[in-house]
């Protein structure tokens, strides 16, 4: 019933924000005497209309000197989730050659409510150095009831055919927030069954024990039961959507709660977009930033509904991968098995999300990790959303990852190579002479 509410209440204020906008390109805000009027119909458009999905946007990167196209291609298609490239593609030969030898990244996105494409800046820095590929999650409310439920359990298995799919041996995994708990899963059954992990894995800001240092969020799981978030926040999917009838957690529940951890923010933020409207021409940098972060941030994507309570109770209530009782098809979870990955977790001093200590709880829990393969960085100043996106993001993090992953793509290289008899200094000289390691 929710659900359908909701849907009236969009199409009522379509119309308003319709208007609002074809108001805003009439009246012009070039001359003072209109200005007033510009800015009330701008915020009234902002507040009132839908948000869809952004694309990614980004066409060209700079990689080895040049500036080159980047297309994006699906390279394994699954009814709740895609992976994509984003290739970098050159005319000219030494550059192509350059670009094959960069590191293979797969970036696991969050699906929490916002879309893939909340990465974007990640993304886009990832590729001036990495083959980029990336978990593009589905919404919920677009997947037909014919392709069954999607489960955290199918998150997980999702992440190891992604794995299997790019080939672990080359492999960096970076997962953001929410995914740090499932792919931490997924390759420590990888590593329990025998099979080839990943050589790096790097986890930023996500609860792998959410007792640690517990936020808001945290305390809003634990205070209430899971009958409580299945009876209140879970609804069925109404028509005219593909997935009419499937029970989800809506993403506009989801984005309503998270205006609401910090309300006062955003309304600040809508009064600064119409002061600065206002001011014409003189705030038109400023419009820009803010229309740019709200075009993303409000823009949510449904979760099936198995998925969202699986969450909440084995993540957020049970802490069962901290705790070691989480089981998947019969095999129990034990980060403890994985040796051969090296581990890099990330933090944001003052993030209000995944507070301090929860990521970092995974070196504790990959005990078989050897001390000179594990690395912790606490990002002074950051909050949640600047460990993967924004100046300090770029600046002090990515630098950071990078080298990381260059250190040890280059310790593994060197191990395969002298267990096949190739002499070290050989290694050297071919690793010297590889135009990719020169960006590096």
């Amino acid at each position: 019933m929710l659900y359908s509410i909701h849907q009236l209440q969009r199409r009522l204020l379509d119309p308003v924000a319709s208007v609002a906008a074809t108001a805003c390109r009439w009246i012009g805000n070039e001359h003072p005497l209109t200005r007033l009027a510009h800015a009330n119909a701008a915020l009234l458009q902002r507040l009132t209309k839908d948000y869809p999905r952004q694309g990614f946007g980004i066409d060209t990167v700079t990689a080895h000197g040049q500036e080159l196209r980047v297309s994006e291609e699906v390279v394994l298609d699954r009814p709740f989730c895609r992976v994509v490239r984003f290739g970098r593609q050159s005319r000219d030969a030494a550059t192509t050659v350059a670009l094959a030898s960069d590191p293979r990244v797969l970036v696991c996105a969050p699906l929490s409510g916002h879309h893939s494409t909340l990465l974007r800046d990640t993304i886009a820095t990832l590729l001036h150095d990495h083959d980029v590929y990336l978990t593009d999650w589905r919404d919920a409310r677009d997947v037909p009831l014919a392709a069954g439920t999607f489960s955290l359990s199918d998150y997980v298995r999702q992440i190891q055919l992604s794995i299997r799919t790019l080939g672990a041996e080359d492999l960096h995994v970076v997962a953001v927030c929410q995914p740090t708990v499932p792919v931490l899963a997924a390759i420590s059954l990888m590593a329990s069954a025998g099979e080839t992990t990943p050589c790096t894995l790097t986890l930023m800001g996500g609860p792998v024990d959410a007792r640690r240092n517990p936020t808001a969020v945290n305390k809003f799981a634990v205070e209430h039961s899971y009958d409580w978030f299945k009876r209140n926040m879970i609804h069925r999917v109404p028509s005219p959507h593909a997935g009419v009838g499937r029970e989800v957690y809506p993403g506009f529940i989801q984005l309503n709660a998270f205006v609401m951890m910090n309300p006062l923010k955003h309304l600040a933020s809508y009064q600064t977009y119409w002061l600065d409207k206002l001011r014409g021409p003189d705030g038109a940098e400023a419009v820009q930033h803010h229309e740019k972060f709200y075009d993303e941030y409000n823009a949510v994507l449904d979760m099936d509904a198995a998925y969202y309570l699986e969450t909440v109770r084995l993540v957020f209530q049970e802490f069962a991968l901290a705790r070691g009782t989480w089981t998947i098809d019969g095999q129990l979870v034990t980060p403890a098995a994985i040796s051969r990955t090296a581990l890099f977790t990330i933090e944001g001093a003052h993030d209000d999300i995944s507070g301090l200590g929860q990521t970092e709880a995974a070196h504790e829990l990959c005990a078989g990790i050897p001390a000179d393969r594990k690395r912790h960085l606490v990002a002074e100043g950051c909050g949640h959303y600047g460990l993967f996106a924004g100046h300090r993001w770029r600046e002090n993090i990515y630098p950071e990852i990078r080298a990381f992953v260059q250190t040890h793509r280059q310790a593994r290289s060197a191990k395969k190579a002298s267990a096949n008899g190739v002499a070290p200094h050989a290694l050297r000289q071919a690793t010297d002479a590889a135009p990719a390691q020169e960006q590096l």
